[in-house]
């Protein structure tokens, strides 16, 4: 008869012969396997058995104390004697043990956690917002928990309710869609909700915004002041509230100087290299070529700047967001502040938290012309 080794009798799916009692090895096997012990990490390199974290009632036998002392020690409650809180705090940290925050939430009502939205993680933009916004929450003792709509109102709408449902106190939401009625019930509920960057489409919330309309004016304006008159403007999807109201602000610009748009100056659509790509090339090609860009956000300023270093002919360009090395290449950019957006949407956020109750308020934030070459270069000929 084979005999089972030790490591496969740890299963709980080992043969089991009902015409012959277990031996005394046996039995201790089978007890083993009908409770999980509390893992005290793998010391003697025993593998982890992952899942099964320590309890508080392993706490308490480890400790040889009620499950009420380990309440009042980790959660710092009176009522304790010093070598009794030495000993519990000697068996959590021998068991590895956590505090079960969600218990917590039960009967305080707060997760201490507060949800942020973003575009895209991976834009360099939106690194410095999500920095403030971090430290702001940790000033308040508060987790911050990210992730990103990729542009995509449908895929907002899913990971911000799927927030809400892990009951996080407050929202921090850089919209990708323009209808946000489905936010309605968890406002009513409590949860707190801030938009940065755009407004919020068909309801009433605070907001924190950049001056799109007037950074792009002043840019096309500082060209203007340089003698361009056939002057581009690349942006976004025209759908997204910055690309429309940047390009509102060069029309603007355009208008105050008595000047004529082409309709082909105008290019909106994805940011995409090709596109953008395209664009340029084109308006660069024409009878009448533009002699001067406003690139509408940084990643179009990226592309632009790579396809004007393979023209003969020198083109002016201001960017709208500053962008990595711009100040060693020399180019022009209106400059959002990133982190302030982020920091004064995160204050807005904890003032709701800490129970102020006003009307929803929308903040504009200066934008900043930072001329460093690109943007000052005079029209051919």
């Amino acid at each position: 008869m084979t005999t089972l080794s030790r490591p496969y009798a740890r299963c709980h799916t080992f043969p089991y012969h009902r015409t012959r009692p277990p031996t005394p090895d046996r039995r201790r096997l089978v007890a083993e396997t009908t409770r999980p012990q509390p893992v005290t990490g793998p010391p003697g390199g025993a593998e982890p058995r992952y899942g099964n974290r320590p309890t508080m009632k392993d706490v308490a036998a480890r400790a040889g104390v009620g499950l009420k002392t380990v309440s009042r020690v980790v959660n710092a409650e009176p009522g304790v004697t010093p070598d009794t809180e030495r000993r519990v705090q000697e068996a959590i940290e021998s068991l590895g043990f956590r505090r079960n925050d969600s218990a917590r939430v039960l009967r305080k009502g707060r997760t201490a956690s507060i949800g942020l939205v973003l575009e895209d993680l991976a834009d360099p933009f939106y690194g410095p917002l999500s920095r403030a916004v971090e430290e702001v929450a940790r000033a308040h003792g508060a987790l911050l928990i990210n992730g990103s709509s990729a542009e995509d109102p449908s895929r907002e709408q899913e990971l911000v309710l799927a927030l809400c449902a892990r009951r996080v106190d407050g929202l921090i939401v850089i919209p990708a869609g323009d209808d946000h009625r489905y936010l309605e019930p968890e406002i009513k509920a409590g949860v707190a909700t801030v938009f940065v960057d755009r407004p919020a489409g068909r309801i009433d919330a605070d907001a924190v915004l950049s001056d799109s309309f007037g950074g792009a004016r002043s840019g096309v304006a500082h060209l203007i002041a340089h003698g361009h008159r056939r002057i581009a403007f690349i942006g976004d999807q025209p759908r997204i509230h910055t690309a429309a109201e940047r390009l509102r602000g060069y029309r603007a610009a355009m208008a105050d100087a008595g000047l004529t748009i082409d309709d082909s100056w105008v290019s909106l659509g994805s940011t995409a290299p090709d596109r953008v790509r395209d664009a340029v090339a084109a308006m660069l090609a024409a009878p009448e070529p533009v002699t001067a860009i406003l690139a509408g956000n940084n990643r179009v300023t990226v592309t632009v700047v790579r396809h004007l270093a393979t023209c003969e002919r020198p083109v002016a360009l201001v960017g709208f967001d500053d962008i990595e090395l711009a100040d060693l290449l020399g180019i022009t950019v209106i400059a959002q502040d990133a982190a302030a957006l982020g920091r004064t949407a995160a204050e807005r956020l904890f003032r709701r938290l800490d129970g102020v109750n006003e009307a929803p308020r929308q903040v504009t934030l200066d934008t900043t012309l930072i001329p460093r070459g690109s943007g000052e270069i005079l029209p051919a000929g």
